[in-house]
């Protein structure tokens, strides 16, 4: 008998006591079963710590200390994880029913599964191709990642605000890695968070460089140029 992969369903929280056990509660009703939760707190000064008390039997690990930030949160609960596979979620968001469905598809360890997300009430994203993938970046709710990719490489805390963008970029011309969509809207996102109402000045500086070594010559040439139209239509 095939043992079913365990899902380590990573949370980074921050005064979150207004959403978190709803997010909690979306994971702990999946009909999908082995999942561990892992949740690394900033130091929360609301009631967030107080929740994950009283979550504590239901949770793999959860630490509560100052942390420098989302993304380096994000690598020092990997240090946690256990399971073969790898999902991160925002402590606002929601796990749907299909999150379920998709991850009985994850069978190829060298893939990167990607699904949809809800945003708005709508589905957000879908099957990208390349060009799309390496302008907009995947919602990072709507990716589970193999863990062997966080074995190689973790979060580069300089980007403060689009790390997940410049990894996911990082795999794609990671040669033991690939992209594989799957039809499914895993999570309804909350799209009031900090990536979605801020830009990473980092990233943006580098967002060019980082395209023509990731994706090439066409789609960086691609990008250059209808970043040029945009900037010539928008004055």
């Amino acid at each position: 008998m095939i043992s079913t992969p365990l899902i380590s369903v990573i949370l980074v929280t921050y005064n979150a006591e207004k959403f978190l056990q709803r997010c909690l509660d979306s994971i702990y009703d999946q009909q999908y079963l082995p999942i561990e939760v892992i949740v690394m707190d900033g130091g929360s000064t609301d009631g967030t710590p107080a929740i994950l008390r009283r979550n504590d039997d239901k949770l793999a690990f959860w630490k509560s200390e100052k942390d420098g930030g989302i993304y380096e949160a994000m690598n020092k609960a990997l240090d946690h994880a256990k399971g073969q596979w790898i999902y991160f979620i925002g402590a606002d968001d929601i796990l749907t029913p299909e999150f379920s469905r998709m991850a009985k598809e994850l069978t190829d360890s060298h893939a990167i599964y990607y699904g949809s997300v809800i945003k708005a009430g709508r589905k957000y994203l879908g099957e990208m191709q390349d060009y799309k993938q390496a302008k907009t970046g995947i919602n990072h709710q709507a990716i589970i990642y193999p863990a062997g990719v966080f074995s190689v490489r973790r979060y580069d805390t300089r980007y403060r605000i689009s790390a997940d963008h410049v990894f996911n970029m990082q795999c794609h011309s990671d040669k033991h890695y690939h992209f594989t969509f799957r039809d499914f809207n895993i999570a309804i996102f909350n799209d009031t968070g900090i990536s979605s109402l801020q830009k990473d000045r980092i990233f943006e500086k580098e967002k060019a460089g980082l395209i023509l070594k990731h994706f090439g010559p066409a789609i960086y040439l691609r990008f250059l140029f209808k970043r040029l139209k945009e900037r010539l239509f928008n004055h």
